[in-house]
């Protein structure tokens, strides 16, 4: 005599079945890391000095960077590299976490997500890009110049690691933010008109949060806080463009729907 299964057992099933794929998913991603970090370990010296070319290349004559904790000679080399690493793996990680959660998707979402998922991944990188070759110079011109005299500049390298990985995630995170309003603007959280009639909010804010994630200076803050306001204006131009292409589809749509009414109303 069969036994009926129990609704619990078949409930908890796909549960399983979906926790063993986000654990095979994450074990995939930090392998990536891991490989990525194993192949540039041995050049994490390299690295580091890259990174710290901005301020080495302003530092007065005579002057060096140092290292004031016995470990530190390691250990910041060692932490860049595997900085590095998370940041070079993100598009695979990004496209495990699509593999996982795309099966329950619609179609448009699928097409709405992927566009977003690489821009969101180029618009990091650029914001990284910006901070070394366009942030640290100035900024680090303005510190190195702007000491006492009689005092020679001497960085610790571990807290120049703390400072310059900081300003890196800043910068990611703030040219995030077309994604950010785009997205506001698509789920209808928030509509086009609204964000426009808050812009004088969303500049002095954008100067409140420059002075939260920067140095307490005046060039790093505005370094920050306008691209942060010229990306919030071009968030503004592509929900705008969205919206006009979904009232153009819904125009193009409606005509058919009446014509393919009246044919069905001659059949009839």
């Amino acid at each position: 005599m069969s036994q009926t299964p129990d609704p619990k057992d078949l409930a908890q099933a796909p549960l399983i079945e979906h926790l063993i794929e986000l654990r095979s998913r994450l074990m995939r991603a930090v392998l990536a890391i891991l490989v990525i970090f194993l192949g540039l370990y041995a050049f994490s010296n390299d690295i580091y000095t890259f990174v710290a070319q901005p301020l080495m290349a302003l530092l007065p004559e005579g002057s060096q960077m140092i290292a004031t904790e016995v470990a530190s000679p390691f250990l910041a080399p060692f932490k860049l590299t595997l900085v590095v690493a998370v940041f070079a793996a993100i598009p695979y990680v990004l496209h495990q976490a699509w593999a996982f959660v795309a099966p329950g998707l619609y179609d448009n979402e699928k097409a709405l997500a992927i566009p977003l998922l690489a821009s969101s991944v180029l618009l990091f990188y650029a914001g990284a890009a910006f901070a070394y070759y366009v942030v640290f110079p100035l900024l680090f011109q303005f510190f190195t110049q702007t000491g006492p005299e009689g005092v020679t500049v001497m960085t610790d390298i571990n807290a120049y690691l703390n400072f310059v990985l900081k300003l890196f995630f800043a910068f990611g995170v703030a040219f995030e933010i077309p994604i950010a309003t785009f997205l506001l603007i698509a789920s209808g959280a928030t509509t086009v008109e609204s964000l426009s009639k808050k812009r004088p909010y969303i500049f002095l804010g954008c100067f409140v949060i420059g002075m939260l994630l920067t140095p307490p200076d005046v060039i790093s803050q505005s370094l920050l806080a306008v691209p942060m306001y010229l990306l919030y204006e071009v968030g503004l131009l592509f929900g705008r463009l969205a919206r006009q292409r979904r009232a153009t589809s819904a125009a193009e749509a409606e005509p058919n729907a009446k014509s393919s009414d009246s044919t069905g109303d001659d059949r009839s």
